[in-house]
């Protein structure tokens, strides 16, 4: 899986990769160098890049989910995240950082969407790293101008009475997107919940299908 370009390091802050045949770029080059450099003038260690990474590494959708899954079993965590989502994820223990989280919730007349048309802006403390199409040039563009045609891309189609709303990321600002809730689930519990709710519906690529 790609790591946005950090290699796991050894010991001694050099990187393990699977393949050395394969030279560095450019860039991977003046992570190294500049790493390196800042391990020598003693302003972190080795250790403490390790420890970053695997903090890093830790943050899967299973946040998300969590987040969506305590959203629709009780209402005023809802209201909470819904007015302030970077309040609201500190409330379940997770570090966003500085980061402005909003969450958009999807109803039964809107649905949304989540792109970044710079770069691949995306809630990683609570989605872990971004799907590799999430970071195409083709997607980062065409959610923005056709978004519907994308949808069907990814196998939903929606009604054209439909509201369709595409969020644009910021390197200051993420969103997240709150599923609706299908009725079929009322009997069960959050950690049931948090099972249904997949990394694509919080972006919006997706929705939690009917009672299988």
């Amino acid at each position: 899986m790609p790591h946005d370009g950090h290699d796991h390091l050894s010991s001694s802050g050099h990187p393990f990769r699977k393949d050395n045949d394969t030279p560095l770029t450019y860039w991977q080059l003046m992570e190294i160098s500049v790493r390196e450099l800042m391990i020598t003038k003693g302003e972190f260690s080795s250790t403490e890049i390790n420890k970053q990474i695997e903090i890093m590494d830790a943050r899967t959708p299973a946040n998300g989910s969590a987040l969506v899954a305590r959203a629709w079993s009780d209402p005023e965590f809802k209201k909470r995240l819904l007015k302030n989502g970077a309040e609201a994820a500190r409330e379940l223990g997770f570090d966003i950082g500085p980061m402005h989280l909003i969450a958009v919730e999807n109803t039964e007349h809107v649905h949304n969407l989540i792109v970044c048309t710079l770069c691949s802006c995306y809630p990683r403390n609570l989605l872990g790293f971004p799907p590799d199409w999430y970071k195409t040039k083709e997607y980062r563009s065409r959610a923005v101008k056709e978004p519907r045609s994308v949808l069907e891309e990814f196998g939903l189609v929606l009604p054209a009475e439909i509201n369709l709303r595409v969020h644009d990321s910021t390197a200051d600002m993420r969103y997240i997107v709150l599923p609706m809730r299908p009725k079929w689930t009322h009997e069960m519990n959050e950690n049931d919940l948090a099972r249904l709710i997949s990394r694509d519906s919080m972006i919006g690529t997706s929705i939690i299908g009917s009672n299988p």
